[in-house]
Parts: structure tokens; C-alpha cells; sequence
């Protein structure tokens, strides 16, 4: 079962029992393509592309932290778990490092491969930043293992709460809102809109923010798309913080029901050239069987649309050497 997908069509049957206290900057239906609820439903939790999951393990590259020699670097977990190195700062992107993405590890999407790198192995986290509360990006046994080696969590509004539960100090968590920034280690780190949702449960559906990300280093410029659907703020945030070094950006998980809040890849590549984007870095997709498509449709229609950008499109825990850029 594909619980954060599946929980969207759920919380469509149920009332909520706390209105909602974020909204999205424009109109987001939750399904679209002209099914009602009951509809996305039955397809969510019947329908399915024979190769959703791959056959066999996926291959990946066993990551050493001696690999990452270069003043800059970016490396792939998995999903949407970026691990970047800009000189002497470390920063975590949405670290989910469980065998399933669900409330159970018994039960739930699986991860199609190992993870490259033990989260022990880890050096000292500059920053860990995370774009939403759903399973696949926030992870309660990976942030606790990540706590005492992590200086700082960046989140959305109202996200701190749950790691506090999760006994994160609260001097360790930095909330912020759209459009807000703090300084942080010799790095600029702000919270740019997405177009998406929140919620872990039933009952606590958009009570916390979702958000993408753009990590500034003086001579090199990160963003972070999380998870979100299309929509023309991408070309006020290229305005107002780019051009990007870098553009991690996704390109899994869509589907016609619900193309408001997944971009597609073809989409992905628009909003990358909306950013002003130089580098593109797929994430989101492969690691765990969250749509009805092919595990590897992502790739081959990303590959399709990218013909006329720079990218790249490495193995889990193969180092990519960043180029900075003199300013």
C-alpha cells in the first residue's frame, strides 16, 4: 500500500477534525483528471502497473565519506534524500532512511535498494531540511538517529512540533514560512512555496507546512523542490534567489488523479528552466513504489524531455561533483 497517496484518498471519505491551517498559493484539488473520490480511491488501491517495482534489487554505489574529497558535492539516498557538501558545511535533504515509508515497517512501500551509506557513517550535519510531514520525507527513526550528529533542523511551520515529540531539542529547530530566510553556518537557508499537502494521519490533514528550499553558499546555489505539483511561482523564486547552481527537482510519484500536487517530468524540466536552473539533479523516484506508473517511466520520460538542459542522473550514493560559481 502506498500510504501517503492512499491516506489522500481516505481523508477524502472522512471529515477532518481540525479545519485546515495551510493552503496552497493557488487552487490544489487533491484528485483531478475528472474522477471523484471514490474513483482515485479504487485506482490508488487497485490498480497498478505490472512493473511498478523493479525485479530485481536496484544497483547503487556503497558511499565512503572519503569519496567526497571535492569542496562541493551532491549524492543521492534514495527518493528524495540528498546528502550535499558545500566546503566545510554538510546539509541533509528530507533523510528517510526506514525499509518502508509508513507508519509500520512491517507494512507499506518498500525500498527497491539498499542504502548507500550507513546513517553511523554520516559525518556532522550542518543542516538537516525537510520539505513536509509525509512518510517518505520525514522519518521518525531516521531523525532520531540523526539528532545527535545534526546542528540544526530546518523545517515548515508547525513541523517542529513533531520533532519535538520526537525528542529533538527545541533550540535545535529552525521554523520558518514561505518566503522567510535565516544565516546559518556561512550558508543563506530559505523556505520557498510548493504546491502540495501535509499529513500523517486522518485527522490532521495541511495543520503543518510544505515547503520547497534554496540553500545559498557563496559561491554555490541550491534548490530543493521536495514535493509539489506545477505552478508558476517556480519563476518568482528563479527571480528572486536564482540562477541555481543546482536544481534538485522531482520526477516520480505523478499521476493524471492527482496532477495538482506531482509534477510530472516534463513539468519538472519546464520548472527547472523557470528557476533558473543550470545543473538538473532527478530525485523522487525509483527508491519506493508510490504511483501506478513504471519504476523507471520517470527516467526514460525525463530523458525525453531534458534535451536541450545540463544533467545528471547518478546510481544511489554515486558522488557528483559540483562547480561553483564565481560571484
Amino acid at each position: 500500500m502506498r500510504f501517503h497517496i492512499v491516506g489522500l484518498c481516505l481523508g477524502m471519505l472522512f471529515s477532518c477534525a481540525k479545519p485546515p491551517k495551510f493552503e496552497n498559493l493557488i487552487d490544489t484539488p487533491l484528485t483531478t483528471g475528472g474522477v471523484n473520490k471514490w474513483q482515485a480511491t479504487w485506482a490508488l488501491f487497485f490498480e497498478d502497473d505490472p512493473r511498478a517495482f523493479p525485479e530485481q534489487e536496484l544497483p547503487i554505489r556503497a558511499l565512503k565519506m572519503s569519496d567526497m574529497q571535492q569542496d562541493f558535492a551532491a549524492v543521492w539516498l534514495g527518493h528524495s534524500s540528498i546528502l550535499l557538501k558545500l566546503k566545510n558545511n554538510f546539509v541533509l535533504f528530507d533523510p528517510v532512511f526506514g525499509k518502508r515509508v509508513s507508519p509500520f515497517q512491517w507494512l507499506g512501500p518498500i525500498r527497491a535498494h539498499p542504502l548507500p551509506i550507513d546513517v553511523k557513517e554520516l559525518p556532522k550535519l550542518s543542516a538537516v531540511v525537510i520539505s513536509h510531514d509525509h512518510h517518505d520525507h520525514l522519518d521518525e527513526n531516521t531523525i532520531w538517529e540523526l539528532n545527535a550528529r545534526t546542528e540544526k533542523f530546518f523545517v515548515p511551520l508547525e513541523v517542529g512540533a513533531i520533532l519535538r515529540d520526537w525528542g529533538v531539542p527545541h533550540d535545535k529547530i529552525v521554523e520558518l514560512n514561505w518566503w522567510q530566510s535565516v544565516e546559518h553556518g556561512g550558508l543563506k537557508i530559505s523556505c520557498t512555496p510548493a504546491r502540495h499537502f501535509s499529513g500523517r494521519g486522518l485527522v490532521n490533514w495541511n495543520q503543518t507546512l510544505w515547503a520547497s528550499w534554496v540553500v545559498e553558499h557563496p559561491q554555490l546555489k541550491v534548490f530543493f523542490g521536495g514535493d509539489t505539483g506545477f505552478f508558476e511561482t517556480f519563476s518568482e523564486i528563479g527571480n528572486k534567489f536564482g540562477p541555481f547552481d543546482l536544481t534538485l527537482m522531482p520526477i516520480g510519484a505523478y499521476d493524471e488523479l492527482w496532477s495538482a500536487i506531482h509534477v510530472t517530468p516534463e513539468e519538472s524540466v519546464r520548472a527547472h528552466k523557470m528557476l533558473n536552473g543550470k545543473l538538473f539533479f532527478p530525485i523522487h523516484w525509483a527508491t519506493f513504489d508510490l504511483s501506478r506508473h513504471a519504476w523507471d517511466e520517470p527516467k526514460k520520460r525525463f530523458l525525453d524531455a531534458a534535451t536541450d538542459i545540463d544533467y545528471v542522473l547518478p546510481l544511489p550514493g554515486e558522488v557528483v561533483q559540483l562547480n561553483p560559481t564565481t560571484r
